[in-house]
C-alpha cells in the first residue's frame, strides 16, 4: 500500500506527540531525582546522583527490593510451568467439563483482587500463612495462572495440527510434544508473559500491604509508600526511590524486549 507524504507527516507527527506525553513524566522525575535535596546541597550545584545512595540507604530499599525479587521469582516460576501445563491441555486436548473449566479460569482475570482480598486474608490467618512470602505470593500466583493460561492456550491453539500429528506418528509422546516442540517455538509467548507476570508482581501494592500486617515483607513499592511518609517535601530523595524502584523492570524489558515485542505483535500464536 502507498502511504502519500502527507499521510506519512501526519503519521510522525502524532507519534512524536504522543512521544512526548509518554517521554515527559519520565524527564521529569529523572530531572528531580538529580536536583538538590536541600538548600545545602544547592549551594554545591544542581547534580547531585548521590541522592539514590542516600534514598537506597534512608528509605531501606535493599531490604524491600530483596522481598520484591523473591516474590517476583516465586510468582513468575509458578505461573510459567502451571501456566504451560494448563493451557497445553486446554489448547490440544478434549476432555469432559474442558469449556466450564477454562470459564472458572477466566473468572480469575475478571474477579479485582478487591473484592477477593479480606476473605482471602482471613482464609490464610486461619491456616497461619498471614505475614509469610507464601501469603504474598501465592495469591498472586493464582491471579497470574489465570491469564497465563488463558495466554498459553491462544498460542498451543495456534500451533499447526499436523505438526503434533506428525511428532505423534514418529513416537512422541504428549509430554515430550510439550517440552521438546511446542515450548521452543512459544518462546517469545512465554518471554512476554514471563516480562508481564514479573511487571505486574513487581508493582502489586494491596495484595503485600494486606498479607502482610506487621510489615516483615513489604514489597518495593510499600517502601516507597512510606518513603513518600517520610519525605512528602523532599521531592529529590522520593524521585531517586522512585527510580531505584522501577529500574528493575525497566531493566528487564531492555533485555528481553526483541522476544517481547515479537510475542505482543503474534499475540501468542505461532504458525
Amino acid at each position: 500500500m502507498k502511504v502519500s507524504n502527507v499521510e506519512r507527516v501526519g503519521n510522525y507527527v502524532i507519534l512524536i506527540i504522543f512521544s512526548l506525553i509518554v517521554l515527559a513524566p519520565i524527564f521529569t522525575i529523572l530531572t528531580a531525582a538529580f536536583a538538590p535535596a536541600n538548600a545545602t546541597a544547592a549551594r554545591e550545584g544542581s547534580f547531585h546522583p548521590e541522592n539514590f545512595f542516600t534514598a537506597w540507604q534512608e528509605g531501606r530499599f535493599g531490604q524491600y527490593m530483596a522481598t520484591s525479587v523473591l516474590v517476583a521469582i516465586i510468582v513468575v516460576t509458578l505461573t510459567v510451568v502451571l501456566s504451560t501445563l494448563a493451557g497445553y491441555a486446554f489448547g490440544t486436548m478434549k476432555f469432559r467439563g474442558q469449556s466450564v473449566l477454562f470459564y472458572l479460569f477466566l473468572m480469575g482475570i475478571m474477579i479485582p483482587a478487591e473484592a477477593i482480598i479480606v476473605p482471602l486474608f482471613f482464609d490464610l490467618r486461619s491456616v497461619g500463612l498471614t505475614d509469610t512470602v507464601w501469603a504474598v505470593a501465592l495469591p498472586q500466583v493464582a491471579q497470574s495462572v489465570a491469564f497465563g493460561t488463558y495466554w498459553m492456550r491462544t498460542y498451543f491453539r495456534g500451533v499447526n495440527p499436523s505438526m503434533i500429528e506428525a511428532a505423534r506418528m514418529d513416537g512422541a509422546t504428549p509430554r515430550r510434544i510439550l517440552w521438546s516442540i511446542l515450548v521452543p517455538m512459544g518462546r517469545p509467548a512465554l518471554t512476554t508473559m514471563m516480562v508481564l507476570v514479573f511487571m505486574w508482581t513487581w508493582n502489586e501494592f494491596l495484595i503485600p500491604l494486606v498479607m502482610s500486617p506487621t510489615g516483615e515483607f513489604r514489597t518495593a513499592p510499600l517502601g516507597l509508600a512510606l518513603f513518600q511518609g517520610q519525605y512528602t517535601q523532599g521531592t529529590a530523595l522520593l524521585a531517586a526511590g522512585a527510580v531505584l524502584v522501577a529500574l528493575p523492570v525497566v531493566v528487564l524489558y531492555f533485555i528481553l524486549q526483541r522476544h517481547f515485542i515479537r510475542g505482543m505483535l503474534e499475540g501468542a500464536v505461532k504458525e
